[in-house]
């Protein structure tokens, strides 16, 4: 193998390099293809049976996007100046042509502050847009309303939402569900090689609109900053939306891809400065880094593959990575030159490549079992992450072996001289430590192992989509004013079934009877169920669009949604009069309240929103006295369409004998543990209310989201081990010595579970980024212990003396390990420029992860080296 090396790369390094041109020349032309992907159903479970259920009820109804602008003033809201100033804004988003309608406090209908009857309403709709309208009145109602307060006006009445209801597009929509149909079919392992074709092409087809879409969405959202920039008025304003949020995003990837490549690239030109205060030697392996990221971006681009924000950092962790490996070999020459100065050029570099590429090969086969582990997780981005970053350790090895030595035979061989070596006395240092305070060093690892195991039992998995951002942010400005004083961010939607499928008793509305395994979801859609609390047409739009003021409570309980109120008026008046009317009966709606009673008291929950909201505004009118059944049915017969869309048909299905309540969780309380309240609602609903299992379900963006983390704990738990095996089998295959892998593995698991424990002592939830810190510092920080074992046994053979070669080996490659380990550290240090917090957790909870591993290599790991005396 290395005479075929010799003969090929070496013996002709300026083919070589040709080649290597060529080939990265049609990647760099990929480049322009690459993209970025910030949409909400990145973040979700793919294969979660309760995420599919649930996107097959969302496939049924065409609702729309919606984008909230949040306006608060100072004083009062009931003032002409606001009126005024309100108007304008709606006037303008009025001419957005891929705006469907726009829904403000002027405008939502009113029920009390006008003196006419409901009949009358039925054609003639009261609000505050109304001149005959008492804003006094008015304003006593909305305050005081249990549907519209804290939702469309704050408590206080200085907060309202403008919600801008975006037009569909019927084609993306279509796309979208054809592709959904046959990826279903897909996982079901039941699609035809035809069907496979044709899903091949819808997913090419719909990516390619959907780009297109995001650009006008872009657009739209950039007019609509512009409207509220040129009306700024008195009020504090601020945008939010599903829409919004995913196109900020995007800004934020790009963002962050920029500000990281240039921050790295200055910090490789820095450190390699510093490190060999030599132009050839910053020069060299900077164009190996460049190289390697241009391909992998290309590569990216060519296969069609987005960068999201979690594997936003892929490039800036190659870079890392490749200036790592160069350095090594940047520093293994140089040591040759040194000591054998007698060898030519080619004999240099052919004994720097026949060093390194044992260890070299191994640290990037270990730092790719640590990026494999995230396939696991069942995460579509997470998979892609490491994928991507197997692909990219992939390139960076080849290139380090084959542009690096290339580019050094087309050189003269340096000349270095022990005085040109930088000594670091930090290393020497250690050395000392190591050799005449072992045993402190064993007992300190010791009690640090002690510590962690008490943190990582602390560890726990969280959720909260407001702590992902700066606070300076404009989505975070937007879902904290919502989550004070509209009610909440996160969504959650809790479905009656008043005749639920039991295998005594099977509704004739019920397509089949589900087993015990179905899951609450599935059971809705066996059922049959309530397609009224469907909430958004994906999760995409469900997940992340309801946490800024919740779409379903706005988009389908406040707005009108023609399609979905023509389809669910059609279905309740084409049963008879009769049927209808007896369906409110009070043993149902006493039920709705209790339940709605019960949320209501959580002090988790902001707003709840279901039938008995819509019953209690018109008890108001009956004196506080409640209806009779009769009176329940009259009710519903005699409200005007209008009003029964927006306030009934969200939250009832007749056909079905459904109905649903929508609640919103405070997502910014410091002490909210969101899978202890979904246990503990699941705990209370059958308990503490005596409710039959089947006849709840709980479903919304905070169970699905929640499902994915805890999902993704597991799997990392699980592939932990895995990991550990994969890197154990690596260190047996190179050092064939069990000791050998032992000692190898343990200062790097030590390193991973110190920062777990760090993060559970300081109470650092873990998030869709930070979990996978633990394997990905084993993976990369075993780089370490590779070197340094491997080192040592080559030093050892040749003078026998543990002492003396612990001294040769902290002066060599504990040099290269110090070098490459910085390197790393503050590479990672880099991503704390992010807006996105998880991304900074991440980047800072790994670099210290790296700097106890830099540490435990070159204390911990050569003390157990004299302790067990494995050679």
């Amino acid at each position: 193998m290395s005479n075929l090396y010799q003969k090929t790369i070496l013996s002709h390094p300026f083919l070589t390099i040709i080649l290597l041109l060529s080939i990265f020349s049609f990647f760099s032309f990929h480049t322009q293809n690459f993209k970025l992907d910030a949409s909400a159903d990145s973040l979700l479970l793919e294969g979660d049976k309760d995420l599919e259920a649930f996107r097959e009820m969302s496939s049924r109804f065409k609702t729309q996007d919606i984008l909230i602008i949040t306006y608060s003033v100072k004083d009062s809201l009931f003032t002409d100046e606001v009126f005024k100033h309100i108007t304008q804004l709606k006037t303008e988003l009025d001419k957005m042509q891929r705006i469907d309608s726009v829904m403000t406090l002027l405008n939502i209908p009113l029920l009390k502050s006008a003196d006419i009857s409901l009949a009358d309403m039925a054609t003639n709709v009261q609000n505050l847009s109304k001149p005959n309208i008492d804003r006094k009145r008015a304003k006593d109602e909305l305050m005081n309303s249990p549907i519209f307060k804290d939702l469309i006006i704050s408590s206080d009445g200085k907060t309202t939402a403008i919600l801008i209801n975006l037009a569909n597009d019927e084609k993306f929509t279509q796309l979208r569900q054809q592709r959904d149909d046959l990826s279903q079919k897909f996982r079901n392992k039941t699609i035809t090689p035809t069907e496979q074709q044709t899903l091949n092409k819808l997913i090419e087809e719909y990516s390619i609109y959907a780009d297109k879409l995001a650009t006008l969405r872009h657009q739209d959202i950039e007019n609509i900053r512009h409207i509220i920039q040129q009306n700024p008025g008195q009020a504090e304003i601020h945008l939010g939306g599903v829409a919004m949020i995913a196109d900020d995003m995007i800004s934020y990837i790009k963002s962050d891809l920029i500000v990281f490549g240039v921050g790295v690239l200055l910090f490789i030109i820095a450190t390699l400065a510093i490190i060999f205060r030599s132009l050839q030697w910053v020069i060299l392996p900077l164009m190996s880094c460049f190289f390697s990221a241009i391909l992998m971006i290309g590569i990216l681009g060519y296969l069609d593959w987005s960068v999201t924000v979690i594997s936003s950092n892929v490039i800036s962790l190659m870079l890392i990575i490749t200036l790592s490996m160069n350095i090594h070999l940047a520093v293994r020459y140089r040591q040759l030159c040194r000591d054998f100065s007698d060898l030519d050029q080619q004999q240099l570099v052919m004994e720097t490549v026949n060093k390194m590429v044992r260890p070299c090969l191994y640290t990037a086969l270990t730092t790719i079992i640590a990026f494999m582990s995230l396939v696991t997780s069942g995460i579509k981005p997470v998979i892609d992450f490491g994928w991507m970053m197997t692909i990219g350790l992939s390139v960076t090895f080849i290139t380090s072996f084959t542009l690096f030595p290339a580019i050094l035979m087309l050189r003269k061989k340096s000349v270095v001289t022990q005085t040109e070596e930088k000594e670091l006395p930090l290393v020497h240092v250690l050395a000392s430590i190591t050799k005449h305070h072992g045993n402190k060093v064993i007992a300190t690892a010791t009690l640090l192992a002690i510590i962690t195991a008490v943190g990582i039992s602390q560890l726990r998995v969280e959720n909260s989509f407001i702590d992902y951002f700066s606070k300076d942010t404009e989505i975070y400005k937007g879902m904290k004013i919502i989550d004070n004083k509209l009610g909440g961010t996160t969504p959650l939607d809790i479905v009656i079934n008043f005749n639920p499928v039991t295998p005594e008793t099977t509704p004739t509305t019920a397509k089949t009877t589900p087993s015990p395994e179905i899951t609450n979801s599935e059971q809705i859609i066996n059922d049959n169920t309530d397609e009224d609390m469907v909430l958004d047409d994906e999760l995409g739009d469900d997940e992340l669009g309801d946490d800024e003021l919740g779409d379903d409570e706005l988009g389908d309980d406040i707005l009108e949604d023609d399609e979905f109120a023509e389809e669910e008026l059609t279905s309740s008046t084409s049963k008879s009069t009769d049927e209808t009317s007896y369906w409110f009966t009070n043993e149902k709606i006493e039920k709705i309240k209790v339940i709605h009673d019960y949320f209501d008291n959580l002090p988790e929950i902001g707003k709840v929103l279901s039938l008995a909201s819509s019953i209690r505004v018109g008890e108001d009118f009956n004196d506080g006295k409640a209806f009779d059944t009769f009176e329940l049915g009259m009710l519903y017969g005699l409200l005007p369409q209008e009003i029964k869309e927006s306030l009934i048909v969200p939250y009832i299905s007749i056909e079905h004998n459904q109905s649903r309540i929508s609640l919103r969780v405070i997502d910014s309380l410091p002490d909210l543990r969101r899978k202890e309240l979904l246990n503990k609602i699941n705990y209370d609903l059958t308990h503490k209310l005596k409710l039959a299992p089947n006849e709840i379900v709980v479903t919304g963006m905070l169970v699905m989201y929640n499902n994915m983390l805890q999902s993704l704990f597991t799997s990392q738990i699980l592939t932990l081990g895995f990991v550990m095996l994969g890197i154990a089998l690596m260190f047996l295959v190179l050092f064939k010595s069990f000791t050998l892998s032992f000692i190898g593995l343990l200062p790097n698991l030590l390193a991973a579970c110190i920062v777990l424990g760090i993060m559970g002592l300081a109470d650092i939830p873990l998030d869709m980024m930070t979990i996978t810190i633990a394997a990905i510092t084993i993976g990369i920080a075993v780089d370490n212990g590779i070197h340094y074992i491997y080192r040592f046994r080559e030093e050892f053979a040749k003078n026998n003396d543990y002492l003396k070669t612990l001294d040769i080996c902290h002066a060599n490659i504990g040099k290269a390990v110090f070098y490459t380990s910085i390197t790393i550290i503050f590479g990672f240090s880099i991503l704390s420029l992010s807006n996105f917090i998880p991304t900074i957790l991440f980047g800072l909870l790994t670099a210290l992860a790296m700097f106890i591993a830099l540490l435990a290599a070159l204390t911990l790991l050569p003390r157990l080296i004299l302790l067990i005396k494995p050679f």
